[in-house]
């Protein structure tokens, strides 16, 4: 397999959200990066896998500083963060950001050979991909709001899918970047860390946010009927990975 110098794809919407992705890894598997321009910075929403450098992507797209925040602590969100020197999450899940291991970011399982279409650069050895550390720079959670100036992000702790898993719902817009809470795909409520009883009760507040557009951290972005729809499915047994190893096998 050959490596690529040109790892990210870039797709700008007109509302100053630009999604970014790790086009050579495994659809089924790679996370939305999500990028807003503000008025006196930037901020990027979860960083992919870490595989090539992110930041040079982010310098074609603006000059203003960028904040990152992640949406929760797993290695496919996480691994572009110790790039950048503002780094935001939730307190739950600083340990992990600041001592990474194959096990408290779910890396375990998923990094194999067939998770890449490419590689991301000559000589990577899938068995030797880890998350860097990447510490904490601040803390957020419920009733916080991220002010880039001229947009205002309110954030909401939705614990299930891990402990810190926080979205951010932009009122003026009624636009939620919900990270794993939920996405157009099976929810993943099987973590060493993930408490499916936890979970249900924040997809069950989900349900009354008032919401146009979904932008999450996998897949497509939806609208409210198919966010209902989701929640509705996985409180009913369904749109649910169930095994991860099966899941995956079955991907691949």
């Amino acid at each position: 397999m050959k490596h690529i110098d040109e790892w990210y794809e870039v797709t700008t919407f007109s509302d100053g959200v630009s999604l970014i992705r790790e086009k050579y890894v495994a659809d089924w598997l790679r996370c939305n990066i999500w990028h807003i321009q503000g008025k006196n910075y930037d901020l990027l929403i979860d960083s992919g896998m870490g595989l090539r450098p992110l930041k040079k992507e982010i310098i074609t797209l603006t000059e203003r500083p960028v904040t990152v925040v992640s949406t929760h602590c797993h290695f496919d969100h996480i691994g572009g963060a110790h790039e950048f020197d503002c780094r935001l999450g939730h307190r739950l899940e600083a340990s992990v950001h600041a001592n990474p291991t194959l096990g408290n970011t779910a890396t375990t399982g998923f990094v194999r050979a067939e998770t890449f279409k490419a590689l991301p650069y000559e000589g990577f050895v899938v068995e030797n991909y880890r998350v860097k550390a990447a510490p904490l720079t601040g803390y957020l959670d419920e009733g916080d709001v991220v002010d880039l100036g001229n947009r205002h992000f309110h954030i909401l702790h939705l614990p299930g899918h891990s402990p810190g898993s926080i979205a951010l719902y932009e009122k003026a817009t009624e636009t939620l970047f919900s990270g794993d809470v939920i996405y157009d795909g099976a929810l993943y409520d099987t973590v060493y860390h993930s408490d499916k009883v936890v979970y249900r009760e924040s997809l069950e507040r989900l349900k009354s946010l008032k919401v146009k557009t979904i932008h999450g951290g996998h897949d497509q972005s939806f609208g409210p009927q198919r966010m209902i729809e989701i929640i509705e499915g996985y409180l009913a047994g369904n749109m649910t990975l169930g095994d991860p190893a099966a899941w995956v096998g079955q991907q691949i």
